[in-house]
């Protein structure tokens, strides 16, 4: 008994003692009036002050590992849900990128095939251009309109719509009736195709930050460039394997695919409903009248002799009013269809004024070599697509490096690069023979499309890259326009041009051919029959048959001439203005 009381009597002095050994360490207070004011209680403290929550060493000590807990795993959630984010805008923009392939695809996947749907709906040759021309007309209507309608409708709902809608339009074609019919289907689906390109370019710049859209901007650019290019090559497989039907069919599963990815997965920006009541009508109208009677004139013309065709001087005229009264309507109008300050941006200004340039030299060639290889050569849909199989391939592997140098260089330099490209294998294709097939159009084939490649890339980066988000999606569209109309005017100038140079080089080589020349006297010689009946004779008419083929590759080696200069032309169009400073803020939605 004595010995516990005697021990807990220690206990307690001990305890005593270390408690004043404590006060002693501590530092002193200040008196109440030199005491700081009390720093003011967090709303936690307050809260737990006001119901009593204990206060004690340990509640401190798990608060503070719950808080440090929450701390470290604050910043690693955020992290998660960054990476989910950008998985998911890349997967959506990936989709869009494929409907953006549909859509480009579908201008030329018919280009080899139109005597089998010629056939098919008992069209004669006039009509059946029609099957491209009511696309292309269609399509150059709906592109400057898809700014203003994604801003009513969103990019999701007017992408997915646009799908949907191309998608049923290729189904109906495929159920063509008669030619009629085909050229109703085939404008609905150049309009709703001609609005998801500049919808998707403009969502890339909403999608991904500055430094993270390199590789994007290549993958449209890559679409862009190498579906012209590979839609005769597509199409002449499907039509030899298959029927002409499926030119259209092949779209309607991947569409449906398409639009379900955009639906699920694109969420940049939000509908603006009130934009329905403030749309300028007239606007509409007049630039409807005016594109596509331009395009119009532009396709009909070099076959109709331009203006000594009472139709095609009718329809210029209704472009030039159309286009005056668009034009004023654009720029006194409050809230235009089509805002054109964009093009105040000299980088803008310069990107379109290259783009349209390097799209008529684009699609000079897909078509000036299918048809030498077709007229000239005698080559099946198979045989040409191999032969263009070549530029679509240096595209492909050109892509990468084109990321890797616009990450590196300047892209201005990098386009004048590109255009030296695209201007050598021009000048090496102008060099072609009764002859030349697979093996002397391989290189100028590759030099062109890697070309083609880089210089696309940089005019789409240095264009839209520059401009606030706000101004995206009218300036998207306005450079896809510009695209599809220097790629208009240079089939309209190409067709011009072989038929001048052609009619030109026949009427040469006939004059060369006269009897007193003795190679053609020694010729006639040895034919049977009078002077008179020599027109029937074999001879004769195979020596027309050269002529005519030999007119033909020296127009088609002028035109390739001159889409050279128009590479000279573009190459130097960006050292006119100053390096742009493409680190712009990252996108807000």
């Amino acid at each position: 008994m004595i010995s516990h009381l005697s021990m807990a009597r220690m206990i307690a002095a001990r305890s005593s003692a270390w408690t004043r050994l404590r006060r002693l360490a501590a530092p002193r207070m200040p008196a109440p009036a030199e005491r700081p004011p009390a720093a003011p209680r967090r709303p936690q403290e307050t809260h737990a002050a006001a119901s009593g929550a204990p206060h004690s060493r340990a509640d401190r000590c798990r608060t503070g590992a719950v808080m440090s807990t929450a701390a470290v795993a604050s910043p690693a959630g955020g992290d998660d849900a960054a990476r989910a984010k950008a998985r998911r805008n890349w997967f959506g923009f990936f989709a869009m990128t494929f409907g953006v392939f549909m859509a480009f695809l579908d201008i030329q996947i018919v280009a080899s095939s139109l005597n089998e749907i010629r056939a098919g709906l008992s069209a004669s040759v006039q009509e059946i251009s029609w099957v491209q021309s009511a696309y292309l007309i269609a399509e150059v209507i709906a592109i400057p309109l898809s700014g203003y309608l994604s801003r009513i409708l969103s990019t999701r709902v007017y992408f997915t719509l646009s799908v949907l809608g191309f998608t049923a339009a290729s189904a109906a074609c495929a159920m063509a009736w008669n030619i009629e019919s085909m050229m109703l289907f085939r404008a609905l689906q150049g309009f709703l195709g001609g609005g998801m390109i500049p919808s998707a370019f403009a969502a890339l710049y909403m999608m991904f930050p500055p430094d993270k859209r390199v590789v994007p901007q290549v993958l449209a650019g890559l679409v862009a460039t190498s579906a012209p290019t590979l839609g005769p090559v597509i199409g002449g497989y499907i039509t030899d394997l298959s029927s002409w039907h499926w030119l259209f069919l092949v779209n309607l599963l991947p569409g449906l695919l398409v639009a379900a990815a955009v639906w699920a997965l694109v969420d940049i920006d939000r509908p603006q409903p009130a934009l329905w009541k403030g749309i300028d009508l007239p606007g509409v109208a007049t630039m409807a009248l005016f594109l596509g009677a331009t395009e119009w004139v532009l396709e009909e013309g070099p076959s109709h002799n331009w203006l000594d065709d009472g139709a095609i001087v009718s329809w210029a005229a209704v472009a030039v009013v159309a286009g005056t009264l668009f034009f004023w309507r654009v720029l006194t109008h409050h809230n235009p269809i089509v805002d054109l300050r964009p093009f105040r941006n000299p980088h803008f200004a310069c990107a379109n004024a290259a783009a349209a340039l390097l799209s008529i030299s684009l699609f000079a060639g897909n078509y000036v070599v299918p048809l030498f290889l077709g007229q000239v050569r005698g080559f099946n849909s198979r045989q040409i697509g191999d032969t263009l199989m070549m530029s679509g391939v240096a595209m492909f592997l050109a892509a990468p490096f084109a990321a890797r140098l616009a990450r590196r260089y300047d892209l201005r330099y990098l386009f004048v690069f590109g255009s030296v490209l695209v201007v050598i294998g021009s000048v090496l294709m102008a060099n072609l023979t009764a002859d030349s097939g697979f093996a002397e159009l391989a290189l100028p084939q590759l030099l062109r499309g890697g070309g083609f490649m880089l210089a696309l890339v940089c005019c789409s980066t240095l264009s839209l890259s520059t401009l606030p988000p706000q101004a995206l999606k009218n300036a998207s569209g306005l450079y896809s326009l510009m695209r599809n109309l220097g790629g208009a005017l240079g089939l309209a100038a190409i067709n011009t041009i072989l038929y001048a140079r052609e009619a030109l080089h026949e009427r040469q080589l006939l004059e060369a051919i006269t009897p007193t020349r003795a190679p053609v006297r020694a010729l006639l010689e040895t034919m049977p029959g009078g002077l008179a009946d020599r027109a029937n004779l074999p001879a004769v008419a195979r020596l027309l048959q050269l002529v005519q083929q030999q007119s033909a590759v020296l127009s088609y080696n002028d035109t390739l001439i001159a889409m050279c200069w128009i590479g000279v032309v573009a190459a130097p169009l960006f050292l006119l203005v100053k390096r742009p400073n493409l680190n712009g803020p990252a996108p807000q939605h």
